[in-house]
């Protein structure tokens, strides 16, 4: 098998790892006329063929500081010991399976690098011979690429379950993001995706190590002289977890282990494995999450602000912020003259360059009109029923029957 086949066989079902992506991405088969994970059609990237963008896994992605990069996400090895029963690669499924080794693919990716293709790298591996040995071909692998193909670019770098301590800190050496699947919101609920691997001590270890790690040693001086961010996913809807659970889980990753994310993917079955028949996960109930992970990482929300039903759900047809918005603000209207910035962040239409533009502006002057709030980049209208303007609600437009 050449090396093109190669990579489109190992990185045929990258989907199912978000990396870098916006949420709500469409999972289609690649192609030259559709959009990518974030949002970008391949016309766009002008250092690409036709052909490459036909050929090559190559995914547009936004990376932590907003820059967008064409990335090749891949795997060492679509070959699998684990039996995960979500997973297209699990053992036992009959598949065309296939394997790099660490130079080929340092050398593969760096080829594709100075050819313009590919500038950042997310490489994960199904596991073979243990987490730990997996982990030691994954190291290997970027170390070749740092030091022999001299790449000073943007890695992100899975973390096996079962791994080690010092493997954990030499892959975040390497690394400018590192990450494991927690998968399931919590104990109870993996055995349902992956009755083989275990919670506290395979998946959620390792994050912690990564934290310990980042709060007691001085950052490393190799390629950025920081250390790396911290994610994970969690597969919604196929182990019958409550929204709760999973942003529980969540709001305590950013909070004791200060996760730069975390990511949601809406469960899809895979046939020849045990979950085929379960049903597809509602999609919006993915963005729900998204919405309301970003309300506890970066606008002030806790768990208990969030609109749970009694079963521990989130409203598929609203967003959070406003559904908190529709219960506490509308007979309690914020004044944006005189709120701080945390509160200003719980009002619908303002986001954190929003609420720092308000207060910004409010040094100049008193604002007094929605369009005052439109000229600042505001959706006014959004905001409008839940806001004093100078003591005043601002007057709004009745919307037509």
């Amino acid at each position: 098998m050449d090396i093109e086949a190669k990579l489109q066989l190992v990185s045929s079902e990258m989907h199912l790892e978000p990396a870098e992506e916006t949420p709500l991405t469409t999972h289609t088969p690649f192609n030259p006329q559709t959009k990518g994970p974030c949002g970008h059609s391949p016309a766009e990237w002008q250092d690409l063929t036709r052909e490459q963008k036909r050929a090559m896994p190559i995914h547009m992605a936004a990376m932590p500081g907003g820059k967008r990069l064409p990335m090749l996400k891949t795997m060492l090895t679509t070959a699998c010991e684990r039996d995960c029963y979500y997973c297209p690669f699990r053992a036992g499924r009959n598949m065309h399976r296939a394997s790099f080794k660490p130079d080929e693919m340092a050398k593969t990716f760096a080829e594709l690098n100075r050819n313009g293709v590919a500038q950042g790298l997310f490489l994960s591996s199904g596991i073979l011979k243990g987490g730990a040995n997996t982990q030691n071909k994954l190291i290997d692998s970027v170390e070749i690429l740092r030091h022999k193909h001299n790449f000073p670019g943007y890695v992100h770098l899975k973390i096996m379950p079962g791994s080690e301590r010092d493997q954990v800190l030499r892959a975040m050496q390497l690394a400018d993001r590192i990450s494991i699947n927690l998968e399931a919101a919590n104990e109870k609920r993996l055995p349902a995706l992956a009755p083989h691997k275990i919670f506290f001590d395979e998946l959620l270890a390792p994050l912690k190590w990564a934290e310990e790690i980042r709060r007691t040693q001085p950052a490393h001086k190799g390629w950025h002289g920081k250390w790396p961010s911290l994610v994970t996913q969690f597969v919604v809807g196929a182990a019958g977890e409550t929204d709760l659970e999973i942003l529980s889980t969540t709001e305590y990753l950013y909070k004791s282990l200060r996760l730069a994310r975390a990511y949601y993917s809406a469960f899809s079955p895979v046939a020849n494995t045990p979950l085929e028949n379960t049903p597809p996960e509602n999609p919006w109930r993915e963005h729900r999450l998204y919405q309301s992970s970003f309300l506890l990482r970066d606008y002030g929300f806790d768990l208990e602000d969030l609109p749970f039903s009694g079963q521990g759900h989130l409203p598929l047809d609203v967003d959070p912020k406003l559904a908190w918005a529709r219960t506490q603000l509308a007979d309690s209207p914020i004044e944006l003259n005189r709120a701080d910035r945390r509160t200003l962040l719980r009002i619908p239409g303002i986001g954190p360059k929003g609420a720092d533009t308000i207060l910004t502006a409010r040094r100049k002057g008193a604002l007094r009109e929605l369009r005052d709030l439109s000229s600042l980049g505001i959706i006014a209208s959004r905001a409008a029923p839940y806001v004093l303007l100078d003591g005043k609600r601002p007057a709004q437009q009745l919307s037509l029957l």
